[in-house]
């Protein structure tokens, strides 16, 4: 039997919807009829996205990334470091218990001398090489200087303006500075000096090098016996801290640190040793609210216990006096009546 044409197989199947569309093909005057496109899954690849491609080497090489597509590297993606000063205290001076109260001659006072003397044959290695660098140093004379730097660093603190916050930043290091400053943005600070109780003492030298050899800062600890005031006030006036009347003992260990290589460097301020055996400090009292055993100032004009505020006899006799003045000047005679007599209210 011989194999059907292909002409057959299109007559057989004109009749089938599936095969309409093959006719509008072979046979173009044959108008086809509407056809459905259906998506058929394929089988599945893999593909990496050009982005993903892009975050792989931007993690490789980030400036290089930024500069293929046109964008400017930042400067902030490296940590900033600053070489002016140090970060931190180089063999920190620890002040013997009771400094300030034991008497030389007590046994304690005797154990203070020998540990400070122990310790003096290093600060003399710290002064000599100190010296190289600034020939006029001397501990007798810098305590002196320190406390004046102290003194002055205080004060700009105290009176907070542009002029003082450039000031500021030549008494103190780039350590020393947001420590003081951090939190007095809506305080006002009043702090003065009333005098030394002991003169200002130099008890620790230390020198180190940094990042490299003959990168050299020395630094100083002044012990400092004073007597101050401080009276910290909120934005609204309202007292915080301290007193202003109330004079105190203060024993405070500075350290004072130097750039040595840098010849236009000065001895600045950098932090405090506060000891271990330090009583604690008063805690900030908080402002928020009103304790409610204090009574409210605004509402004294309505508190019947007050009595009612009545004119001196003195503001009386010069009320007068002005008000015949003004009727010869103006010729008309103005005198004030009198208050109506108040009646009290009852409720029941």
């Amino acid at each position: 039997m011989a194999a059907p044409t292909f002409f057959s197989a299109i007559v057989r199947t004109r009749k089938c919807p599936h095969f309409q569309g093959l006719q509008a093909v072979l046979r173009p005057h044959i108008p086809a009829a509407p056809t459905t496109c259906v998506v058929v899954r394929t089988k599945k690849r893999m593909f990496i996205p050009k982005q993903a491609q892009r975050s792989k080497e931007f993690q490789e090489d980030p400036a290089a990334e930024m500069k293929r597509q046109g964008i400017i590297p930042d400067d902030k993606l490296d940590r900033q470091v600053n070489i002016s000063c140090t970060p931190e205290v180089m063999d920190p001076y620890i002040p013997p218990e009771g400094d300030g109260r034991q008497s030389v001659l007590s046994k304690e006072g005797a154990v203070q001398r020998l540990s400070s003397a122990k310790a003096l044959a290093t600060s003399q290695l710290s002064i000599r090489k100190i010296k190289e660098f600034d020939k006029e140093f001397s501990t007798k004379t810098f305590a002196g200087t320190a406390q004046e730097i102290y003194r002055e660093a205080n004060d700009c603190l105290a009176n907070f303006n542009t002029r003082n916050r450039h000031r500021l930043h030549q008494l103190v290091t780039e350590k020393c500075y947001p420590d003081m400053v951090r939190g007095f943005k809506f305080r006002t600070i009043r702090w003065t000096f009333q005098e030394s109780v002991e003169p200002p003492k130099v008890v620790h030298v230390r020198h180190n090098d940094l990042i490299t050899k003959g990168n050299v800062y020395g630094q100083v600890t002044v012990r400092m016996h004073t007597r101050q005031t401080l009276a910290i006030y909120d934005r609204f006036g309202r007292l915080e801290y301290g007193d202003e009347n109330l004079v105190k003992d203060v024993l405070e260990y500075v350290v004072f640190e130097r750039h040595l290589p840098n010849p236009y460097s000065s001895w600045r301020m950098h932090t405090k040793i506060v000891p271990s055996w330090a009583p604690p400090k008063e805690p900030v009292r908080r402002t928020m609210f009103i304790p409610k055993s204090q009574k409210n100032p605004w509402d004294r004009a309505w508190d019947s216990e007050d009595p009612e505020p009545t004119p001196s006899e003195e503001a009386v006799r010069k009320f007068e006096e002005l008000n015949e003045e003004l009727n010869r000047k103006t010729g008309y005679n103005y005198t004030p009546t009198e208050q109506k007599e108040r009646k009290e209210i009852t409720t029941t």
